[in-house]
């Protein structure tokens, strides 16, 4: 993905994305099912070209996991930020999203006993990097309101996920995710990336806050799922 050269190097203002978790869903092409060391340098890859598409004050925003379980538990999140810190993008913060989504809410594991227990994270990670510089190089027109700064200036985000049904994509975020991320992170009419567009999500979002959006996706299917959420605005 993101061979060619239709979107010039320094050219992005924020990045958004979920990426694939290699946790085999069903994505069309995409093969979600690598081993991890392939996982990693698939995303040293895409963290790379991201890198060379943001502008010098450009900033990133990566909605992954804390862990998998996919065969030996991983400490998934940590690592995809060692590799984005090994592409160039420096770290700024963590933010927490409490999704308060328990598949299973048992624990599992040798059942009250240390022997083997299983913890659950109902959370996700929203890690926020930026290239160069984190203050932006040009003042630009804000829209984030006081009572919105104050509350997500506090780093544990609380809105619930999306549902697969109703989006019809097997990994959806709720838009409430990249709204935050645009209103807090760029300015009015920046313009924004999102690499992996899957249903769409941060393309309607930045829409709504009156961004320039682009977004790249490896199934038609989905592009054209996007395109008609698309149109609804």
């Amino acid at each position: 993905m993101l061979n060619d050269n239709r979107i010039p190097d320094n050219h992005i203002d924020l990045i958004i994305t979920s990426p694939p978790y290699n946790v085999n869903k069903n994505y069309g092409k995409a093969n979600d099912n690598l081993s991890y060391d392939e996982y990693l340098q698939f995303t040293h890859k895409w963290l790379y070209k991201c890198y060379k598409l943001a502008k010098p004050d450009g900033r990133l925003c990566m909605n992954i996991p804390i862990d998998t379980g996919k065969g030996e538990q991983r400490s998934l999140g940590a690592d995809i930020t060692c590799v984005a810190k090994d592409v160039g993008w420096k770290y700024r913060t963590t933010i927490v999203w409490n999704e308060g989504n328990i598949s299973n809410p048992r624990a599992r594991g040798s059942f009250m006993s240390a022997s083997s227990p299983h913890v659950i994270t109902p959370v996700e990670l929203i890690v926020v990097m930026y290239k160069v510089q984190w203050k932006k190089e040009a003042k630009g027109r804000s829209d984030v309101t006081k009572d919105e700064f104050i509350e997500w200036t506090n780093g544990l985000w609380t809105f619930s996920g999306e549902s697969k049904k109703k989006i019809g994509h097997p990994a959806p975020f709720p838009v409430e995710l990249p709204k935050r991320c645009i209103k807090m992170f760029s300015y009015v009419d920046d313009i924004i990336l999102d690499p992996f567009m899957g249903s769409g999500t941060t393309l309607v979002a930045a829409k709504i806050t009156g961004r320039k959006s682009m977004g790249i996706e490896i199934s038609r299917d989905f592009c054209e799922l996007a395109m008609m959420r698309l149109l609804k605005y």
